[in-house]
Formats: C-alpha cells, sequence, structure tokens
C-alpha cells in the first residue's frame, strides 16, 4: 500500500505510517484532499454528539472517496457494527468495489 493511511481516534494513538486525526470533520477534509488512501481506520465515537465515525462512512460514500482497506477499530460495539454493515452494504450494492477490504476489530480504549 503505497497511499496515505489515515487513523481517526480521539482517545488511542496512532499506528506508525498512520496521519492521526481527531475529529470526523477533520478527518473528512483530509479525505477531500488526498488521492489515494490506502488504509482507513474508524472509531465511532469522537467526543461530539454532532460527527462520528458513522458520519464519515457516509461522507466517503457519498463522495466515493475508495481507500483500499477500511477497519472499524471502535470499541463501541453497536455504533461499530452500524458502521462494518453500512461498508458491506456498500460493498453489496456496488457503492463500494469488492476489492476494498472491510475489518472490524475493536481495539480497547487503553491501547
Amino acid at each position: 500500500m503505497n497511499g496515505t493511511n489515515i487513523f481517526l481516534d480521539d482517545v488511542r494513538q496512532s499506528p506508525d505510517n498512520h496521519v492521526l486525526v481527531k475529529t470526523a470533520e477533520e478527518c473528512m477534509r483530509l479525505l477531500q484532499n488526498t488521492a489515494d488512501v490506502s488504509h482507513l481506520s474508524l472509531d465511532h465515537d469522537l467526543g461530539t454528539k454532532y460527527f462520528n465515525g458513522f458520519s464519515v462512512v457516509l461522507y466517503l460514500l457519498e463522495k466515493q472517496i475508495i481507500p483500499s482497506k477500511i477497519t472499524i477499530h471502535s470499541a463501541n460495539a453497536v455504533g461499530g457494527k452500524r458502521m462494518y454493515r453500512r461498508l458491506m452494504e456498500a460493498r453489496k450494492s456496488g457503492e463500494l468495489p469488492e476489492r476494498v477490504k472491510i475489518l472490524h476489530r475493536p481495539l480497547p480504549l487503553n491501547a
């Protein structure tokens, strides 16, 4: 993967070789301005009631931003599953190409 790796989380530190963004708005701006996204790793809860990781999922589908790999790492079981289900529905309907890897791998908050 040669493109940009983005890690959206307001609590955890990003893995090596990832750009850390802490808000959904910051993530959406970066997605809009990045030509090639290799890995997008998303948390759901971001400390605000207005925008969260699901907002980013809807944004990337609306704008047809297609990362090579999307990981849902949220510890919020309900929110994480909702994000994962929407991405899988998008792949099934053709909104998201089959080649996109979609993973649901919750991380503990102290990771």
